[in-house]
């Protein structure tokens, strides 16, 4: 026992608990010395603290750079210089290692070499160590501390000098000078193959010294002093080295120590044993000379094993109480490491409050692997039963934060907290909240989470009784054993009401309680009637059972957690496979035969067959012929026509629409009889159809509810079987494109009979696409074909325009995007297949383009006038969804060269003012229109700006360039600037098209008519333009201002009034960053550079971007060289100049864009693309066959995307030129490019649209929607990118995609056209939108 720590003290004493309120609460006391038995016995380990000071390093280090040594007796550790080796002896055995630590020859005998290098057995090491020790103690002593010291990363030598004259501490303090902190890495941290295993190396060195020295040399009072001085010294070291690695050697010490306390524990009692046999034999008997000899063995067990106790005594008060709660946690780890172990082995000890309290206090660490460390440690007590009474005062005290740890932020930690939790799970302990807390956690989406939970489930609800009670049904079949232990799981269920989530449930418990595989169990519990004693289900447990047994099944089958839980992708195992395949057998040679029977009882309820409706899709078809029960295929046939005709509810024909699919698949032998029973299905479900149709028109406007319902339900049956089957045979595209040309006769058609009626001629179309032979398509279906998409464009066209209800028309405009889509000039691939491509003819265009401003762009007044009193939050994100899904389809159109780019504008010029609702999918297809057209896209850019500057100019009279709606132009200006990325050239034709256009716009007309005097009435638009400026290439500035020149009358260009100030803050813009040009004033350009320079008109000449305008007055002597070689090489020195350019505000490119390098979330995002917004709408996925290579002819609903809030903020001034989320770094973050399958992974949430960009760009009162979110420039244009090749399978021969060779790029500076500004603007078609 240890008298220092447990005299007068009880065990188990409640007073131990006192002061253990919180983690902090710490007593002090008088400082000891290192090693010293200093304090009270009450509360040991609390009489020295080290406290880490704020103004110290966090590590307990001072900083490596810029200090200076203090004076002598000062506070603090020395600064750190390199090591030096003093003169003297050596050390280390006589041999000083070399600085880089290399292991040579020289160096190998040294302690630290050896173990780094592990290549000899410890036990071997420490034997030649002990017989140096026996020959010299000096220099053995020496070398372990050398060793120590080399352990921690230190480059300084320990002389024997240095030993004999010096103080520990002082040692210490010399080391530290020595140490080189030029690297923050020491041996227990470093990696690499020398340090693999140097930690569990120097472990097992600690170790076996003291195991081999405990009979003798640790009791000289020598060794084990001056290595426990020397630790303990170490140990408050503010080096983290030091530290570190003196704290391991501590802490491993004590543990061999007290495995020697153990070892002396035992034979003492084995010698008072002895000595009380022999004492008690009589007289006679009795040996005198034994008993001197057991009672002085006895005496010196006694004497060494307080010797023992003393050193552990000072090692736990020296070191653990101060490392306990180190700022480093890794030394916290190794406390609690190691303290549990000395727990484990010597519990007589140490398994008591006064050291169990320690880990109590840990467990609130702040550090999620130290939590987890405690909560191991806890656990290997725990497990052993003997020491629950000695844990019972700790467990009161601390079960509360052991229960709040199972919700722990840190996974790991509270998987193992509900482990722990289970061990200590006991009716008196944990109560029924506790227990409730740790229930909820089956549903976690973190499987290990779920899974832990499941285990304290299962062994706190769902043990079986042993009283061997046997049921029986009424029928006398016995029950299964597991018949309890289901009906018990059905009640969990019921009454934790989450319903939804009964996957989650079973797949918490799949791998702990074999009645989750108990078919008979829970089909009997269905189908057979209760027996005496027992309680008839309610039909909400039937229904809870129904839909448990269900997703057991589909666990069986597919051995795959639920969707939300799956972790990263795993390959199964053989054994898993086989495992796998065992269930679906088992299952399903159960359920072919009791599937009729629950169908038959349960037909009239929708929530159950919903749920068996879909078992046959897990089944073994194989299995109904292999084992001779076709019977019971009739049976389930049959049973599934009755379900369609009673009921009409779209889930149950969905899934009976599913299931019918498998069975008549061509790969099982089944298949024909199923596809007999379908026709006959078919048939009656088409003539009823015919018939309610046919009456419902004879009736007219007289018809009533029951014949509008007769239609409603046979259309209901239809359209679920027409996205699995293929129902085009029966030819009823002609009955529902008639109700559709109805409509558009202004008959009254109800909306759900117009609405399944577009939707099942799109699928019609859609089916006899699919059947055509791709290598040899009969001529007369591409006929039929041609003539059902024109016949089916050309109605839905109509609807668009003329239909009053929303509803109708959003259908209808999906419809057209989708076959647009599919019928594109992708179709050109196969030859034989040109003859299907469809165009948009510009009706149409304009019809789509004005749905999208009625229905997507709502302004904020109309959109809560609609939705703030009569729908909720849920309401209004489904709605948000609505809109998102008809932009997105728009812009499908765009993308693809379906439509002009040009009718882009009207989406482009809202981007700022719902970035929060569509800012994702604007930006996508912004980049995708500029990787297949720059120029054509930039004049769609300054289309959307001229558009929303005429809005302005109309509301406002005089324009008010102050005022918001302005302003708000000059910033989505800015926004559109920050798009063209940082290389200059390949957007240089672009941004000089924005530029042309935008002067044309400006000065057009050049008077004014209400004022003769002033400037042209749209000259403020250059203002707006000159956000473009910083992306013009330097040599092109003067160009575009000669441009502008030519444009204007003489005298304009001079004039400075304030309405003129616009003309001035745009050639400010362009002559900004120009060499000897910065400002411009009254007189144009002051300050022309050197001293006869030419002027600018000849510079101007020397550019490579032709301007022939009529510049004669101002044109220089200089003459453009015609020499072919000459200009090649004039062409190649602009290409290097603009290669070395920095972009604007001096910026380096490479902290802007780093190079661009494949992520793991670069392959992460292709993965996505089966969710995102430009797949198959979720009714339709996987239903219509597509052809290879074409695109998905559905449309989703739109998963809105959760802006963060953080990015609203403006960045730093080193990324002003870099746009976050631009088309390089879009992919970098996860989001899959545009492509035809997939454009953007769109993040769905659960909160109503807030806080909208506060942009307007009208006058109307319309209010801001909270702070904008900005576009950041982005690091790299996206038509370089080698990756982008969503759109293989799109015709781009008129797309302007690829990259150039340097001489190619070269070549276009130069050869750009002559007549890109000198033509006269051809803007009329352009600018029709206007």
């Amino acid at each position: 026992m240890m008298p220092a720590l447990h005299a007068g003290q009880k065990a188990q004493d409640p007073g131990d608990f006192a002061d253990i309120g919180s983690p902090h609460i710490t007593r002090r006391g008088k400082g000891m010395a290192s090693g010293s038995e200093g304090g009270t016995p009450e509360h040991p380990g609390h009489e020295e603290e080290h406290e880490v000071v704020p103004g110290e390093d966090s590590d307990f280090e001072e900083p490596r750079k810029g200090r200076k040594r203090p004076a002598k007796g000062g506070g603090g550790a020395p600064s750190a210089k390199k090591a030096k080796t003093p003169g003297g002896k050596k050390g280390a055995g006589g041999r000083t290692p070399k600085p880089n630590g290399t292991a040579t020859e020289e160096q190998a005998v040294t302690l630290f070499e050896v173990v780094k290098l592990g290549k000899s057995a410890m036990q071997s090491v420490v034997d030649e160590w002990i017989d140096s020790y026996k020959q010299d103690r000096d220099m053995a002593l020496l070398d372990l501390i050398q060793f120590f010291i080399q352990c921690s990363g230190c480059k300084g030598v320990v002389t024997a000098e240095m030993l004999h004259n010096m103080e520990h501490s002082d040692i210490i303090r010399k080391m530290t000078e020595e140490f080189d902190e030029d690297s923050g890495d020491y041996p227990l941290i470093m990696t690499g193959p020398q340090y693999k295993r140097f930690k569990n190396n120097f472990c097992e060195f600690i170790a076996v010294l003291v195991r081999q020295c405990q009979y003798s040399i640790i009791y000289d009072q020598y060794m084990m002093d001056n290595v426990i001085s020397l630790l303990t010294g170490l140990s408050h070291s503010q080096v983290r080295a030091f530290r570190h690695t003196s704290t391991l050697a501590a802490m491993k010490l004590m543990t061999a120590l007290v495995n020697v306390a153990l070892t002396l524990s035992v034979n003492l009692d084995n010698t008072q044993r002895q000595y009380e046999s022999e004492r008690q034999k009589a007289q006679g008997k009795r040996a005198s000379e034994r008993l001197e000899i057991l009672m002085q063995k006895r005496a010196d067990l006694q004497e060494n094993q307080e010797e023992v106790e003393h050193m552990m005594n000072s090692i736990f008060k020296g070191v653990f109480v101060h490392r306990y709660r180190d700022s480093l946690p890794e030394i916290r780890a190794i406390c609690m490491e190691e303290i549990g172990t000395w727990m484990r082995q010597y519990s007589d000890t140490f398994l008591a409050d006064s050291y169990l309290k320690y880990v109590g206090w840990t467990l609130h660490d702040k550090v999620g692997e130290v939590r987890k460390m405690c909560i191991s440690t806890l656990q290997a007590l725990y497990c052993n039963k003997e020491n629950a009474q000695k844990l019972e005062l700790f467990t009161n005290r601390f079960k509360d934060r052991i229960v709040s740890m199972t919700l722990d932020k840190d996974m790991d930690v509270s998987v193992q907290a509900i482990k722990l939790v289970t061990m200590i799970m006991n009716d008196d302990i944990l109560t029924s909240e506790d227990c409730e807390n740790v229930y909820q956690l089956v549903y976690s989406s973190h499987r290990a989470v779920a899974q832990a939970a499941g285990e304290f489930l299962n062994k706190r609800l769902f043990q079986q009784d042993d009283s061997g009670k046997q049921l029986k049904t009424k029928r006398g079949k016995k029950r299964s054993p597991n018949t309890p232990l289901v009906r018990d799981l059905v009640q969990f269920f019921i009454e934790s009401e989450l319903h939804e989530h009964a996957a989650y449930l079973v797949d918490s418990l799949w791998e702990t309680n074999e009645m989750l595989k108990d078919w008979e169990c829970m089909t009997d519990l269905l189908l057979e009637e209760p027996g005496r004693g027992e309680e008839v289900l309610t039909d909400q447990q039937e229904t809870a059972l129904v839909e448990i047994m269900t997703c057991c099944i589909r666990q069986a089958s597919e051995g795959i957690p639920p969707i939300g839980r799956a972790s990263a992708k795993k390959v199964q195992t053989a054994r898993e496979k086989k495992q796998i395949y065992d269930d679906k057998v088992k299952l399903t040679e159960h359920l072919i035969q009791t599937l009729p029977a629950l169908l038959g009882k349960y037909a009239v309820d929708a929530e159950k067959v919903i749920n068996l409706l879909c078992i046959p899709q897990y089944f073994d078809l194989d299995i109904y012929t292999t084992s001779r029960l076709e019977k019971h295929l009739d049976l389930l046939l049959k049973h599934m026509q009755d379900i369609v005709e009673k009921h009409a509810e779209q889930e149950v024909l969905e899934e009976c629409s599913k299931s019918l699919m498998v069975l008549c698949s061509e790969d099982y032998p089944i298949h024909t009889k199923a596809m007999v029973s379908r026709g006959g299905l078919f048939d009656a479900l088409v003539q009823k159809f015919k018939q309610s149709l046919e009456t419902f028109f004879q009736e007219g406007d007289e018809a009533d509810e029951d014949d509008i319902f007769s239609v409603t339900s046979a259309q209901k049956r239809l359209m679920e079987f027409y996205k699995c089957h293929d129902l085009s045979p029966f030819d009823l595209f002609e009955k529902f494109i008639f109700i559709i040309k109805a409509a558009n006769d202004k008959n009254y058609i109800p909306q759900e009979i117009l609405i399944r009626s577009i939707a099942c001629a799109h699928m019609d179309v859609m089916w006899r696409f699919s059947r055509l032979d791709e290598h040899d398509p009969d001529k007369n279906d591409i006929r039929t074909i041609n003539s059902c998409v024109k016949t089916f464009l050309e109605y839905c066209s109509q609807l668009v325009e003329g239909y009053v209800d929303p509803t109708i028309q959003e259908e209808a405009f999906m419809s057209i995007v989708d076959i647009l889509v599919v019928f594109a000039r992708q179709v050109a691939a196969n030859p034989v297949m040109k003859n299907l491509i469809h165009h948009t003819d510009p009706v149409t265009e304009v019809r789509l383009t004005s749905l999208l401003g009625e229905r997507v762009f709502v302004g904020p007044e109309e959109e809560h006038q609609a939705t703030d009193d009569e729908e909720d939050e849920a309401n209004k994100i489904e709605a948000l969804h609505k809109r998102r899904n008809l932009l997105a389809g728009y812009c499908k159109l765009v993308v693809y060269n379906m439509v002009s780019i040009k009718t882009a504008a009207d989406i482009f010029k809202h981007y700022m003012r719902y970035y929060n609702d569509y800012g994702d999918i604007i930006k996508t297809t912004l980049s995708k229109a500029r990787e297949m057209d720059k120029v054509n896209t930039a004049r769609t850019l300054n289309l959307a700006l001229t558009q929303l500057f005429r809005e302005v100019k109309g509301t406002q009279q005089p324009l008010d360039r102050t005022s918001q709606p302005f302003l708000s132009i000059k910033e989505l200006a800015r926004r559109f600037s920050l798009t063209f990325g940082l290389d200059p050239v390949k957007t240089r034709q672009a941004v000089a098209e924005i530029h042309k256009e935008g002067i044309v716009f400006a000065i057009t007309p050049l008077d004014d008519p209400d004022d003769p005097e002033g400037p042209p009435p749209f000259l403020s638009f250059l203002e707006i333009l000159a956000e473009f400026s910083p992306k013009v290439m330097k040599q092109d500035r003067k160009t575009i201002l000669n441009y502008l020149e030519s444009k204007l009358r003489p005298g304009m260009i001079n004039k400075t009034d304030d309405p003129w100030l616009p003309l001035l803050t745009y050639r400010n813009s362009l002559l900004e960053g120009e060499h000897g040009s910065k400002v411009v004033g009254a007189r144009g350009i002051r300050g022309h550079g050197k001293k006869g320079g030419k002027s600018p008109s000849e510079m101007a000449a020397k550019r490579k971007l032709s301007l022939e305008v009529d510049d004669t007055p101002h044109r220089g002597r200089g003459r453009r060289r015609s020499s072919t070689s000459r200009t090649r090489k004039q062409s190649l020195g602009i290409n290097r100049r603009t290669s070395n350019q920095k972009p604007s505000r001096g910026r380096s490119v490479s902290k802007i864009a780093p190079p661009r390098t494949t992520s793991r979330r670069d392959w992460e995002f292709r993965d996505a693309e089966n969710d995102s917004w430009m797949q198959t709408n979720e009714a339709f996925a996987g239903k219509t066959p597509n052809r290879p290579g074409q695109p998905l002819h559905t449309s989703t609903a739109v998963k809105r995307r959760r802006m963060d809030p953080e990015e609203g903020s403006e960045q730093s001034s080193e990324r002003d030129e870099s746009e976050q989320g631009s088309e390089r770094e879009f992919e970098h973050t996860g989001k899959p490019a545009l492509s035809q399958g997939s454009w953007a992974q769109v993040r769905h949430h659960d909160v109503a649209r807030k806080g909208r960009a506060n942009i307007s760009y009208s006058t109307h009162g319309r209010r801001g929607r909270g702070k904008q979110m900005p576009i950041e420039p982005e690091p790299e244009e996206a038509d370089d990118s080698g990756d982008d090749d969503d759109i293989a399978d799109f015709d781009t021969s008129d797309m302007h995609i690829g990259q150039s060779s340097p001489v190619d790029m070269a070549q276009q500076i130069v050869n750009l056209p002559d007549n890109l500004f000198t033509s006269s603007p051809d803007i009329g078609d352009f600018s029709s939108g206007i």
